[in-house]
C-alpha cells in the first residue's frame, strides 16, 4: 500500500493508486476556471489531476507512411510520390527493388492540382477510411499508380515537430494595404482593420504547467484522440516560450480533432492535443487556478510580429458563448455566389442556387471567418472587437485559428478515459530542457 500524500505534495503513483481506487478527483481545466469565475475556492486537496488541451493550426506536423505498393523487383527504387496529389518525400530508407514505399509527408504540403487540398486533408481522409490515389515516379522512368488505404499502411505515425505552443498571439495590420499571410483565410486588411488570433487560453496544456513538472519526454498524451507520446521539446522552442514534439499512429486517430486549413499563403494542418496534469504541489496550483482573464495575448504587427499591444485571452474568448459557430438555414439569403463557400478554410460550406448553403457541422473548426463576411447573417460567432490604445476604432476579431470546442472536447474525452482506466498516465523519463536553462 503507497503511503498517503502529504498535505502538500503527492506523487504519480499516489495519484495512479487513487485512480485504480475510483476515488481520484479529475476536473477539465474548463471546469476549475469555471469554478473560479464563480467565486469558489479550490485548494490542493480539492484537485488530483487537470485534463488540459489545445486544438489549432500547428504547422509543424508530419505523417511517415510505409506500405507495399508493387511486387518485388517491380521497380528500382522510388523518385517521386504523390498520394491523392500531394507531394510525398521519398525515404530515408530506399527500399531497393522490394515495391514497398517509406514516406514523409510534410503537413503543409499542397495539392499539385488543387490549392485548396492539403496534406491536412490527405491525413483525415486516411483517418476517415478513404480510398487515396498513389503515384510514383521511378528512377527507371516508370509511372505507377495504385490505390490504399489506412488499413493497407501498417506504420501510419503522426509527428509533430512543433505542436502544443504555450498559447500564441494576435495578429493586425497596422499597414496601408492588405498583407497575405498564413496568419487568415485571405489577404489580411490594413489599418487596423480586423484582428485574428490563435490560442486556447485557459485550457492550454503548457499554461497550465508552464515548469513543465509533469510534462516531460516519455508523457502519455492524446493526439487527435489518439494515444501518443512527447519526445521532447519542440523546434524554436524556449522556457519563456514553450512548444512540445510528439508522436502518436495514425490509425487510433479521431477525424474530428484533424484536418486541413486554407490560409492565405497556402495550407495549414489542424492537430489536436489532449495532456492530463497530475496536481502534484500547491504551487502547481497557482497556473491552474489562473483563468482567460489573466493569461497575456500579445497583439503583433502581422508584417513583422513585432509587439503592438497587450490584451488577454478573455478579451477574445466570450464567457457567455459556447464558442461554436452557428448557421440558420432559414434567414440565407442563397446569394448567386456563396462568399463563405469561397473563404471556408476547411470547406465546411457547399452552397446550391436552388436550395442554399449546406453546411458540414463535422468538418467546420469554429474559425468564425463565416460569421464576418456572410451577407445574410445566417452565420453567427461572438467574435467580439478590441479595443487598442492609438486606434481611433474598435478592431474586430475575424478570425481564430484555434478551436477551443474541439479542445474542450478532448480535454473531456481524456478525463473520461482516465476515469475507465483506459488512459493511464506516465511519469516522464525525461526532463525537457531548453538552451540557457537545462
Amino acid at each position: 500500500m503507497i503511503m498517503a500524500a502529504s498535505n502538500i505534495h503527492r506523487t504519480f503513483p499516489e495519484i495512479q493508486e487513487k485512480i485504480d481506487r475510483k476515488e481520484v478527483v479529475i476536473l477539465t481545466a474548463q471546469e476549475i476556471c469555471d469554478r473560479v469565475r464563480e467565486g469558489e475556492t479550490i485548494e490542493f486537496h480539492d484537485i488530483d489531476v487537470v485534463t488540459t488541451a489545445t486544438s489549432a493550426l500547428m504547422s509543424g506536423t508530419y505523417a511517415v507512411l510505409s506500405f507495399k505498393v508493387a511486387e518485388p523487383d517491380t521497380f528500382i527504387k522510388a523518385e517521386k510520390v504523390w498520394i491523392n496529389n500531394v507531394p510525398a518525400q521519398v525515404g530515408p530508407c530506399p527500399n531497393e527493388r522490394i515495391g514497398i514505399l517509406d514516406l514523409i509527408i510534410m503537413g503543409t504540403q499542397q495539392s499539385k492540382t488543387d490549392p485548396g487540398y492539403g496534406a491536412g486533408d490527405l491525413f483525415r481522409d486516411l483517418v476517415l477510411g478513404k480510398q487515396v490515389l498513389v503515384e510514383i515516379q521511378t528512377d527507371d522512368k516508370q509511372n505507377l499508380t495504385c490505390f490504399t488505404t489506412l488499413k493497407q499502411i501498417p506504420h501510419a505515425m503522426l509527428h509533430a515537430s512543433r505542436n502544443a505552443f504555450k498559447n500564441y498571439l494576435a495578429f493586425v495590420n497596422p499597414g496601408k494595404s492588405a498583407v497575405s499571410t498564413i496568419f487568415h483565410s485571405e489577404m489580411m486588411k490594413g489599418n487596423y482593420e480586423e484582428m485574428t488570433f490563435c490560442g486556447c487560453g485557459e485550457l492550454n496544456p503548457l499554461e497550465n504547467d508552464p515548469e513543465l513538472k509533469t510534462i516531460g519526454i516519455g508523457t502519455k498524451v492524446l493526439i487527435n484522440g489518439a494515444q501518443g507520446f512527447v519526445t521532447g521539446a519542440g523546434t524554436r522552442s524556449s522556457a519563456e516560450k514553450p512548444n512540445l514534439a510528439g508522436v502518436a499512429d495514425m490509425h487510433q486517430m479521431d477525424p474530428e480533432f484533424m484536418g486541413g486549413f486554407s490560409t492565405g499563403h497556402g495550407p495549414d494542418i489542424i492537430t489536436t492535443w489532449a495532456v492530463a496534469i497530475p496536481v502534484l504541489d500547491r504551487e502547481m496550483l497557482i497556473h491552474i487556478l489562473k483563468t482567460d482573464e489573466q493569461i497575456p495575448l500579445k497583439v503583433v504587427d502581422v508584417r513583422n510580429r513585432k509587439p503592438i499591444y497587450e490584451i488577454t485571452y478573455g478579451h477574445v474568448w466570450n464567457k457567455e458563448d459556447n464558442h461554436e459557430v452557428e448557421f440558420n438555414r432559414k434567414i440565407c439569403l442563397k446569394c448567386d455566389a456563396c462568399r463563405v463557400e469561397g473563404i471556408c478554410p476547411v470547406r465546411a460550406v457547399h452552397s446550391d442556387p436552388e436550395t442554399g448553403v449546406h453546411f458540414d457541422r463535422a468538418r467546420c473548426f469554429n474559425c468564425g471567418i463565416c460569421a464576418s463576411v456572410c451577407k445574410g447573417k445566417s452565420f453567427a460567432a461572438h467574435l467580439g472587437s478590441i479595443k487598442l490604445e492609438g486606434v481611433n476604432h474598435k478592431v474586430p476579431v475575424t478570425l481564430r485559428q484555434s478551436d477551443r470546442v474541439a479542445a474542450l472536447k478532448a480535454a473531456e474525452v481524456l478525463k473520461h478515459q482516465i476515469q475507465k482506466g483506459q488512459f493511464k498516465m506516465t511519469q516522464p523519463v525525461g526532463k525537457i530542457g531548453f538552451p540557457g536553462r537545462p
